[in-house]
């Protein structure tokens, strides 16, 4: 198993990858940069960090492989569990982790886990498709100091037999108005190509994530009649999934359970495949979610997991 291939697969959806018994690699968004002695421009990218606290299984790594590679849950966690332990005894005896397109993970003199991420590959969808480039440094005001240094200096006389052969004036400045037109026009229909590119790559890749996404089945037998619940209306792209229901009626009969328990539970909808979603809460930011999550692990439902989704 390509661990490091399934790992950078989602780094190009998720900000997040957690290894379980491991850590994790987060991603952050860092804009377009202008080197100054280089006069390089840099497009914005997804800055790669590694953190060795963050450990517990959120369950997207394991559902991912399991879905890509036809095996269970519990096998895919097997089969990451066995390949971390052989990256561990690689790391004790003191060698050096090459992840392709990820970056070298080496163990420092306290023991801990070292990381220095691959500058090959960048994972924000965004920029696909842009480069960094260098640009020579533009001396305008130079050149503006010369020319009106020798315009004070060197006087300028017209005579008659030159003004009559002016017209070469006109002729050069329409030449240089249609250029100008047809350079604006060139950019301006590159860069609307490339934001449509851009657009298209970013909608394909999360369709793609979006299918490969195991989903939870739970079938409760006698199932109670449907509930309309009163529910102030909660906001946030972050959710924690409890389930995912054939039968709605099922979904509501969760919803009630879970407020009886004190949660701010909800129906998120119906997903692509039928099943309707109930979520213990919603929340703005993931660190709030992720901190509800890991205590619901703890307390409640170890089999919870981590929604990221737009509501419309």
């Amino acid at each position: 198993m390509q661990l490091e291939t399934y790992i950078s697969d989602l780094l190009y959806r998720y900000d997040c990858i957690t290894i379980p018994e491991f850590g994790a690699f987060l991603t952050q968004r860092v804009s377009a940069k202008v080197h100054e002695s280089t006069h390089s421009f840099y497009p914005p990218k997804k800055e790669l960090s590694f953190n060795e606290q963050l450990q517990q299984n959120d369950g997207l790594l394991a559902n991912y492989i399991a879905e890509i590679e036809q095996i269970p849950y519990t096998t895919a966690l097997h089969k990451i569990s066995r390949q971390i332990k052989s990256l561990k005894s690689y790391l004790a005896e003191g060698e050096t982790i090459q992840l392709k397109n990820i970056g070298e993970l080496v163990l420092n003199s306290d023991g801990k886990i070292q990381f220095a991420p691959s500058s090959h590959i960048n994972y924000l969808t965004d920029a696909f498709g842009l480069s960094h480039f260098s640009s020579s440094n533009v001396t305008r005001e130079i050149y503006k100091e010369t020319a009106e240094a020798i315009e004070d200096t060197t006087p300028i006389t017209l005579t008659p037999e030159k003004r009559s052969n002016r017209n070469w004036i006109k002729y050069a400045a329409a030449a240089v108005i249609f250029l100008g037109l047809g350079g604006f026009t060139a950019a301006t229909y590159y860069n609307s190509t490339i934001k449509n590119h851009n657009q298209l790559a970013q909608e394909q890749a999360y369709e793609q994530l979006d299918a490969k996404v195991q989903e939870a089945t739970f079938v409760i037998s006698n199932p109670l009649p449907a509930a309309t619940l009163s529910l102030k209306k909660q906001s946030g792209n972050y959710h924690i999934v409890a389930g995912a229901f054939r039968v709605e009626a099922n979904s509501a009969k969760k919803v009630s359970q879970l407020r009886d328990q004190g949660f701010k539970a909800r129906q998120i909808g119906v997903n692509r495949y039928g099943l309707h979603e109930v979520v213990y809460a919603s929340f703005e930011t993931r660190e709030e979610a992720q901190n509800e999550l890991n205590s619901i692990r703890l307390e409640h439902n170890r089999d919870a997991w981590l929604l990221i989704k737009k509501l419309k």
